[in-house]
């Protein structure tokens, strides 16, 4: 069965477009497109249509990742659709808990750093109001969760077929 991810930032233009882009790379890398689906969403509708910050594009081009989603806001059905919605701070990880609609819709939610392996920050920053340490940063926190959050899904895929 078909895992869903969701990722959610403030406005959908910086690390949850970023988280991404690098998912969605780390899955076509392991050949799992067909087992995992990845999305992004934001907070808020301000950039509702806007590609992700040129910045945030730039710093990820660089690395390998292409970020060509379009902002757009979270929606109800999506706790419906996603079986993971994954915040990249405190402020979104308790917002996501406050929109879910039930009790397993909140048991959806978790906090992106849930899947560091490397990093030991409890969120990850926004690097919108910053410099180029800051984008470099969220690609930095972001590479190591997606890659620990890919190990969790394909462990626990493995562990359901035995």
């Amino acid at each position: 069965m078909k895992k869903k991810i969701l990722f959610v930032c403030l406005g959908n233009i910086c690390r949850s477009p970023s988280a991404e882009g690098i998912m969605k790379k780390l899955v076509r890398e392991a050949g799992l497109e067909n087992e995992i689906e990845v999305d992004s969403a934001g907070l808020i509708g301000y950039h509702e249509g806007e590609l992700p910050d040129p910045r945030m594009r730039s710093h990820a081009s660089r690395r390998g990742y292409t970020l060509d989603s379009r902002s757009r806001p979270v929606r109800l059905s999506d706790f419906d659709t996603f079986d993971y919605l994954i915040g990249m701070d405190d402020r979104n990880y308790d917002e996501l808990r406050r929109l879910a609609p039930d009790t397993d819709s909140m048991r959806k939610v978790h906090r992106m750093v849930e899947y560091s392996r490397r990093y030991a920050h409890d969120h990850v920053p926004d690097p919108y109001y910053g410099g180029t340490e800051g984008f470099e940063l969220v690609l930095d926190l972001l590479e190591d969760a997606c890659a620990g959050l890919l190990e969790e899904l394909v462990t626990s895929e493995s562990d359901n077929r035995e």
